[in-house]
């Protein structure tokens, strides 16, 4: 591990891809077995593929609500999509707004034409984006192989890259507050896949 990060009495491993192949293998499972997390730098996802998600999820999150329900209502029978709750053990911790979406190619073409107002743009964005962070878990997943000493290294990678598999991709939107007695959030959006 290359450099810290400071987390409350420890420190978050953050893993250098650039080290040795072999001391980032072996830094990854010390990590995912010290903490279950770390920080990736040097990973060779382009800047420019990471800022241009949230852009277009901004864009999403700013029109009216009636406007994104009906682009991509989420439901219980159907959880991808538009959706907005409570957050917080009580629904007490402020409001988040979320898009949930598959990543499978032909849902992506299908529901962009809904979501958003320049469809080609927002599927060619999150498509990069998909594939930039679906290329780097792969290199992790075959890291934490080849370090746990597994035979086959696409073992874990081979189960992402299958392209009928569960990936998601989530945009949260944590909206600003004016209560006192509520933790509030930052007008932020995070992503997750």
């Amino acid at each position: 591990m290359s450099s810290q990060t400071p987390l409350g009495s420890k420190d978050l491993p953050t893993i250098d891809l650039w080290d040795l192949r072999s001391n980032v293998s072996k830094s990854i499972v010390e990590a995912c077995d010290q903490f279950g997390f770390f920080k990736v730098i040097n990973h060779g996802v382009p800047k420019e593929i990471t800022e241009k998600v949230p852009q277009e999820g901004f864009s999403f999150f700013a029109k009216p609500t009636f406007v994104k329900q009906q682009a991509a209502q989420a439901s219980p029978a159907n959880p991808l999509g538009y959706g907005h709750k409570n957050i917080g053990a009580l629904g007490d911790k402020g409001e988040l707004e979320y898009l949930l979406l598959s990543t499978h190619p032909f849902y992506i073409a299908e529901k962009f034409i809904t979501i958003s107002d320049d469809p080609s743009r927002f599927s060619s964005t999150v498509n990069h984006y998909i594939q930039a962070v679906r290329d780097l878990t792969c290199e992790l997943l075959e890291l934490i192989a080849e370090g746990l000493y597994v035979k086959d290294k696409s073992v874990f990678s081979g189960l992402i890259r299958d392209v009928e598999s569960d990936s998601l991709l989530r945009l949260n939107y944590y909206l600003p507050t004016s209560k006192d007695d509520i933790l509030g959030l930052e007008n932020i959006l995070t992503l997750s896949s």
